[in-house]
């Protein structure tokens, strides 16, 4: 696995023992930073470093070392074992009223994408952030509002057993 270090911005390779992180949840837009600029060391020059750069702020703020990006690849496993989960919603302003129906934050675009799902129930922590990473809210604090959103039962937020989904999945393929 590869973290990007806090202090360094450098790609670290971990193979073995895996030091905690944080991990960041997006959406991708034009000019985002690739590993490759990252290894080049010409992260800096894209247009979204600066979402690289307000993850990592935000991890050092909570005490961690590491932060992962998500990937296409990426796996449930990973956002399972990160302590946090940061959800950066760029399309959606902090002075924003959240909870209001048709509000930016229910009608973000990160609501909408594919892998939505496993960032957003396998992490223990998820903190969602608005495009200036103002912090506007937890998972747990925003629960209904998200349950209202997504149409997905409060249940597979709230009770941390991951044999729920195991049960839900053979009810799929059983059909």
């Amino acid at each position: 696995m590869r973290l990007l270090n806090t202090e360094t911005l450098n790609l670290e390779t971990f193979y073995d023992k895996i030091p905690v992180y944080a991990i960041i949840s997006h959406t991708w837009e034009s000019d985002e930073v690739l590993f490759q600029d990252i290894k080049n060391g010409t992260a800096e020059r894209r247009d979204g470093f600066a979402k690289v750069k307000g993850a990592v702020g935000q991890a050092v703020k909570d005490g961690f070392k590491y932060t992962l990006s998500e990937a296409i690849n990426s796996m449930f496993r990973w956002y399972r074992e990160a302590q946090v989960c940061y959800a950066y919603l760029s399309d959606v302003n902090h002075d924003d009223d959240h909870r209001a129906k048709e509000s930016g934050f229910g009608l973000s675009r990160w609501f909408t994408r594919g892998w939505t799902l496993q960032e957003l129930i396998a992490p223990p922590v998820v903190y969602f952030f608005a495009s200036d990473w103002q912090e506007i809210g937890s998972r747990h604090g925003l629960l209904e509002l998200i349950v209202d959103i997504t149409r997905i039962h409060h249940g597979f937020f709230i009770s941390g057993n991951l044999s729920i989904f195991q049960r839900c999945s053979e009810d799929v393929l059983s059909g």
